[in-house]
């Protein structure tokens, strides 16, 4: 059965002032399967990501389900700089959107984090303590601290400064950050309080989560295989006892490619893996 799929932006009031900008892509005259909540990655890589969230978001509403797309705190769309941005506001921004899904009464909440966003979603169900939504994660960060140390190097790449410069470089963001300081990576203004609580950030659950997880990552390579950092991660939420399953699907690194790219292949799997978790319809 084809289902009609709409989408319309609207403005919701952000917990740290000003308005934050969402995407609501859901069926028409279809009952919603549940609610789906996109949790975006980190600076150049939600750029570089948009195509994709667009695609799966539109192609899960044709699968029945609504999903909300929020532009966080000084990510563009919604109202604040990038160097306003902090982790918890970020927390805060999901708060929000979690309430607002609630009082247009989905009981069934997913959340899907991309890249750094799947820090934010474990960081998120921590804090909050839920332990009933399912999740999905694209591509997971597993560890803030190696993932805000990675663009921070982006400094010297974008210098072509040679390793021992690029080390001072380094070093300089890092006293900078430490005395409290904004620095400018690749275009963007980070503030200390963001790039604490990224450091801070490790993907995982609460021993009581029982919801179930699935993870996709993506190879450029055939036969896809997942990486060792992803098996690992499998392999420790598995001894918590979280319900996870992870895959891994041949195609192109979209979020960090040079033109925007395409995976039809993780399209596929991210509607396999919503069946798995509640059932086809």
């Amino acid at each position: 059965m084809h289902v009609f799929v709409a989408a319309e932006g609207f403005f919701l009031p952000g917990c740290e002032g000003g308005q934050r900008f969402c995407l609501l892509t859901g069926p028409v005259a279809a009952e919603s399967r549940g609610a789906v909540l996109y949790v975006h990655p980190f600076a150049e890589e939600l750029n570089k990501s948009r195509r994709m969230a667009t695609l799966a978001a539109t192609s899960l509403a044709g699968e029945g389900w609504t999903v909300l797309q929020p532009d966080l705190l000084g990510c563009g769309d919604s109202s604040g700089d990038f160097v306003e941005a902090s982790w918890d506001a970020w927390l805060a921004d999901l708060d929000a959107a979690c309430l607002w899904l609630g009082e247009q009464g989905f009981e069934r909440i997913v959340l899907w984090g991309l890249r750094a966003g799947a820090l934010l979603v474990s960081d998120w169900l921590s804090r909050a303590g839920a332990n009933d939504h399912s999740v999905l994660l694209w591509q997971p960060v597993g560890n803030g601290k190696q993932h805000l140390n990675q663009f921070l190097r982006l400094k010297g790449v974008s210098g072509m400064l040679d390793e021992h410069d690029a080390k001072a470089v380094m070093a300089a963001m890092r006293a900078d950050i430490d005395a409290g300081k904004a620095v400018e990576v690749a275009g963007y203004m980070l503030g200390p309080a963001l790039c604490s609580g990224l450091e801070a950030a490790k993907l995982g659950f609460r021993p009581s989560f029982r919801a179930p997880v699935r993870l996709l990552e993506i190879s450029s390579v055939e036969p896809a295989v997942c990486s060792p950092a992803v098996s690992m991660l499998v392999e420790r939420m598995i001894v918590q006892g979280v319900d996870v399953v992870a895959r891994c699907v041949h195609g192109p690194s979209f979020w960090q490619a040079q033109e925007i790219e395409v995976c039809e292949a993780l399209l596929d799997a991210t509607v396999v893996a919503l069946d798995e978790m509640h059932g086809s319809h």
